[in-house]
């Protein structure tokens, strides 16, 4: 395959799921500003969106003070911020038409159909009449196209490609939700555990499980209280969570040995260890020498990774 062909594929899924990883994290916040809570809490929240994508320095010098709305419409209908929902939307539909001859016709579509709906929506208003309706909508369009793309098209390479983007692009955002979100409920920002409002705690945890659409999982196997430390396990550690670290790493792992990766190769090399730091870690040794630190070096780790796909993969020759 041609290395510039495997890059528009690559890039193509990971923008897709940018997109739906965005509406995400937005919905959870819109949700969770409308409950009780300080102003001084919700505006910790919304600068943690913004420090979720490394966004606020770009934020700050273009918008100034951070407000609900302003982070709102920066993180979703700003074409000037590149990670931004419409921008990623647009650019997985240019990367679509740059490699048309390789999807599928129903990929192709529905890629198409998306950006040409979202340009509707945002003409019409329906972001602002209804955030939470076009957070779900966004969510919707992303589980259709990946769908079709399990559904119509031949695994070969270019199948292979489309998937290492997507589970290279979930495990960096599900490490930086958990990151962030940790390091903002443990923050003294909030004061001790003691306190803190349990009830404030119960809806931050729900949140956050939420946003991975784990809330029920959580219910399912642990049958029990939410409990942070079962939060992070299992956001990172279990291998039957299709948003977990682990789940992530063993699928990018899986999808490197089909498009040809060298055994023996940096690359190889590379993703092989992260995936098994995740299959015989342990919560309570992550806990104990630091999650933040832990989950800091994983995001490093996780670039180095893309750097050494790029290299491998994507950069023409």
């Amino acid at each position: 395959m041609l290395s510039r062909t495997a890059d528009h594929l690559f890039w193509l899924s990971r923008y897709t799921e940018r997109a739906e990883n965005t509406a995400r994290m937005l919905n959870v916040h819109y949700e969770t500003s409308l409950l009780p809570q300080s102003a001084a809490v919700s505006q910790y929240g919304w600068l943690g969106v913004l420090s979720l994508s490394e966004l606020l320095p770009d934020y700050t010098a273009r918008h100034g003070e951070v407000t609900p709305q302003g982070v709102m419409r920066y993180m979703v209908l700003d074409e000037q911020n590149p990670a931004s929902i419409i921008s990623c939307l647009k650019a997985a539909r240019e990367n679509a038409r740059a490699v048309r001859g390789t999807l599928t016709t129903e990929v192709w579509e529905t890629l198409n159909q998306t950006w040409l709906e979202i340009d509707r929506l945002r003409r019409s208003g329906a972001f602002e009449r209804d955030p939470g309706e076009f957070f779900e909508w966004v969510k919707f369009r992303s589980h259709v196209s990946r769908g079709v793309t399990l559904g119509t098209m031949l695994q070969d390479e270019s199948f292979h490609f489309l998937r290492l983007g997507t589970f290279l692009e979930r495990s960096d955002n599900t490490a930086r939700i958990l990151d962030v979100k940790f390091h903002a409920v443990q923050s003294d920002f909030f004061g001790s555990a003691s306190e803190r409002d349990l009830e404030y705690d119960f809806y931050h945890w729900s949140a956050i499980l939420r946003s991975v659409s784990g809330f029920e999982i959580y219910r399912k196997v642990y049958r029990d209280v939410i409990v942070p430390e079962r939060v992070a396990e299992l956001l990172m550690l279990r291998a039957d969570m299709p948003r977990s670290l682990r789940h992530c790493m063993a699928a990018v792992l899986d999808n490197l040995t089909q498009v040809g990766a060298s055994p023996d190769g940096a690359t190889m090399r590379h993703a092989g260890r992260l995936a098994a730091d995740l299959r015989h870690g342990h919560i309570d040794e992550i806990l104990a020498t630091g999650l933040h630190a832990f989950l800091t070096q994983f995001l490093d780790r996780v670039n180095q990774l893309g750097a050494h796909i790029s290299r491998d993969f994507l950069v023409p020759s």
